[in-house]
């Protein structure tokens, strides 16, 4: 059989081009749908919408990238931005806004390691132990505040950090981007955020090859649990208000973002900028639906569906853990030649 007959077909290349970058094109096709059925969808007052809606959800989804690319789960954060803004506004009045926003945070570092210690220290299961957390946090949020919602002593003081910086996006955004690029650079040019990676692709053996990574899953969770003290001191302060309510079904949406992004929930495949990507995909889907008075329950269908989609695209693409997913790598796995190049197990020879 000649190489051309072998060789895969341009219709199967461009496919597989689309499967291996399909979060930048799930994300431009969602843009060009939303600007053709929402009129002035790229107005900076709708961008500007859409941006803001990422900046609390998009530093959870930070903390839970790494979570996720470590091979674990954390379900509290919701739970604790709810804490950390009660924090950061109900004390205000005792200590002043500045300490009382940095006790938020500090709030959000302490409940990340108590996470870190039912993990690592206890061994429970990630998805269990972090249940368990967000109940707890849960309702000791509803046991400070009597289930009201907390104010501030100044509702001026948080403004800031909604208006409009250089353009359409807002001071809170630009700290999102900012941590989000950081991410980026520690996982892909750190060799902690490359062992990260090892961690979670198989934490026994990291550990044997001298990687620490107990450490590494604590500071995970560290890391996640103060990124959603972040998001909830940033959330409460530009609101002005403390809920014990806030957060609810905040991770859950996250988490989708996360793995619409192309981050595994099994642990050691995942990037920051596919982070970026699976969220300005969500906030664009959710603007144009809301937009066209769509209910909340089909929205919820509609991100269902894709959700499903790239896993299924992924699981295409990720036949074992490891796996190289580059163009090439992929041409070669559904290349016939493929089968021809690689010897049969029957021709081995028995040692």
């Amino acid at each position: 059989m000649s190489a051309t007959a072998l060789a895969p077909s341009g219709w199967t290349i461009a496919f597989l081009g689309l499967v291996r970058y399909r979060v930048v094109v799930i994300l431009i096709a969602t843009l060009a749908i939303a600007a053709t059925f929402v009129p002035g969808f790229f107005d900076a007052r709708t961008l500007s919408l859409g941006a803001d809606r990422v900046a609390t959800m998009g530093l959870i989804a930070i903390g839970l990238t790494v979570v996720l690319i470590a091979g674990q789960l954390d379900l509290s954060g919701g739970a604790i931005l709810a804490l950390s803004g009660i924090a950061s506004v109900g004390l205000q009045g005792e200590l002043g806004q500045i300490p009382a926003a940095l006790v938020g945070l500090g709030v959000g570092l302490l409940a990340g390691c108590v996470n870190g210690v039912l993990v690592v220290v206890l061994k429970i299961n990630s998805l269990v132990a972090t249940l368990a957390s967000m109940l707890l946090f849960r309702a000791i949020c509803h046991l400070i505040t009597d289930s009201r919602p907390v104010s501030g002593i100044d509702p001026f003081f948080g403004i800031p950090l909604t208006q409009p910086l250089l353009g359409t996006l807002s001071t809170r955004v630009f700290i999102f981007l900012a941590l989000i690029l950081l991410l980026h650079v520690w996982l892909t040019r750190m060799v902690s955020g490359r062992n990260l990676f090892a961690v979670g692709s198989n934490a026994t053996s990291a550990a044997a090859s001298g990687i620490r990574s107990n450490w590494y899953l604590f500071g995970a969770f560290m890391f996640s649990g103060f990124m959603a003290g972040l998001a909830g001191v940033t959330f409460g302060i530009a609101s002005n208000t403390g809920s014990p309510v806030f957060g609810d079904t905040i991770v859950l949406t996250a988490i989708a973002a996360v793995v619409i992004g192309g981050t595994r929930l099994e642990g050691g495949v995942g990037s920051a900028l596919g982070t970026l990507g699976g969220l300005l995909t969500l906030a664009a889907l959710t603007t144009a639906m809301e937009y066209q008075s769509i209910p909340a329950y089909v929205q919820d269908i509609v991100t269902g569906a894709i959700l499903l989609i790239l896993i299924l695209l992924d699981r295409l693409t990720h036949a074992r853990r490891g796996t190289d997913v580059s163009l090439r790598a992929l041409v070669q796995r559904f290349s016939p030649t493929r089968d021809a190049a690689q010897p049969k197990e029957t021709e081995r020879t028995p040692a």
